[in-house]
């Protein structure tokens, strides 16, 4: 399994974005899809977006528009930029690399089995 770590989460202002990082110690995240999932209180984790190795992205439809997955390989790193935050954004937010190298669409838990702890983002209203 890969070990991972979030970070770049806070504390935001309604409007305002943040960049959540997801770095890994010991493996190359460029070899697995990365994908985000998000987890509010009271609610089940669901997929956010997901980057594959070759760089194809997929969003689920109440992100489209507003997060943006990309990931640096030279810097071993996934990104999920958080754009337009408000109240429903609200969630710990996790990276989770795929158990396969291949292709694996739109983020399914099934389909990740390294996790790291997640960040915390919070609307300040």
């Amino acid at each position: 399994q890969v070990q991972l770590v979030e970070s770049g989460g806070g504390l935001v202002q309604p409007g305002e974005s943040l960049r959540l990082s997801c770095t890994a110690s010991g493996s190359t995240l460029a070899e697995y899809p990365i994908g985000w999932f998000r987890q509010a209180p009271g609610k089940e984790r669901e997929g956010v977006a997901v980057i594959s190795s070759d760089g194809a992205t997929y969003d689920v439809d109440f992100v489209k528009g507003r997060f943006t997955v990309t990931r640096n390989n030279g810097e071993n790193t996934v990104y999920l930029e958080l754009t337009s935050l408000n109240t429903e954004h609200t969630a710990m937010y996790y990276c989770s690399a795929a158990a396969t190298r291949e292709r694996v669409g739109l983020p399914r838990i099934q389909d990740y089995n390294s996790w790291g702890q997640g960040t915390q983002v919070t609307d300040s209203s």
